[in-house]
């Protein structure tokens, strides 16, 4: 009980802490989101002409914010977790407590933040008429669960080996803007030339883009093969995440 105390403390101050001193506060995890979305509507809708394939295909707006909000949650959770043990070096000897917990707070707070930017905007396309179904969104938010588990698995492995790596975190932002584009966010699948779409496969991100399109626009069939292979993988990142966390664990100290 002590541990999941602890855990919500760090997950508070990690909130706190995140837009103190920004004007518009917690304000700023809607308005952020919000500002890169109207940059990539207008560079896609409005200079590249970007249309989603298929007559009954939703408008490219809510196409765009129903693939790239997870993927903000998921990207942010990675890279502010990645140099959690770094930045909390001051208690690491100091303080005896689990050291994942440091981890999972900021991993946690951006779940927090993005699933409620999500859930706002989700609600004002619906209310504008972009043909959300709400009443899907409940178990669209299910599929957050097994993201959240791969994402945390994810930012034990880096987090850990972040101690030794001091660069790895620069090398991190690359990958994940190559995941990104490797994932069928900004287009679908059906943009690509067939010989390829096969290969988004192998993006774990592609399930989860792909299922919230289908869930809550209707556009698509739901990949249910997609489902157990994305708890597979999610249940196998955290498992490997957590062995490496917890190998290297006693060597930060001399690191730090």
């Amino acid at each position: 009980m002590s541990q999941l105390v602890l855990a919500a403390h760090f997950i508070r101050r990690e909130l706190r802490e995140r837009y103190r001193g920004s004007i518009t506060g917690f304000g700023w995890a809607l308005l952020q989101p919000l500002l890169q979305l109207a940059i990539y509507a207008f560079v896609f809708v409005q200079i590249f002409k970007a249309r989603v394939p298929g007559a009954d295909a939703p408008g490219y707006v809510p196409f765009l914010v129903v693939g790239m909000w997870p993927w903000i949650a998921f990207s942010e959770a990675v890279l502010r977790s990645t140099t959690a043990i770094q930045e909390n070096s001051a208690l690491i000897g100091k303080v005896a407590m689990p050291r994942e917990i440091l981890v999972l707070a900021p991993t946690c707070a951006s779940f927090i933040l993005h699933i409620s930017g999500f859930i706002a905007i989700l609600v004002a396309l619906a209310i504008f008429g972009h043909g959300v179904q709400l009443a899907m969104l409940p178990v669209a938010l299910l599929l957050y669960i097994p993201m959240f588990v791969y994402t945390l698995g994810i930012a034990l492995m880096f987090s850990a080996i972040q101690v030794f790596v001091r660069d790895l975190v620069q090398i991190l932002a690359q990958l994940l803007t190559l995941m990104m584009f490797a994932a069928p966010i900004f287009y679908d699948r059906d943009n690509l030339p067939e010989r390829f779409r096969g290969f988004l496969d192998f993006n774990p991100f592609t399930f989860y883009v792909e299922s919230m399109r289908s869930l809550l626009l209707g556009y698509g069939e739901f990949p249910w093969y997609g489902l157990l292979l994305a708890t597979i993988v999610a249940a196998l990142s955290l498992a490997i995440g957590r062995w490496l966390f917890r190998r290297l664990d006693p060597h930060f100290e001399d690191f730090l």
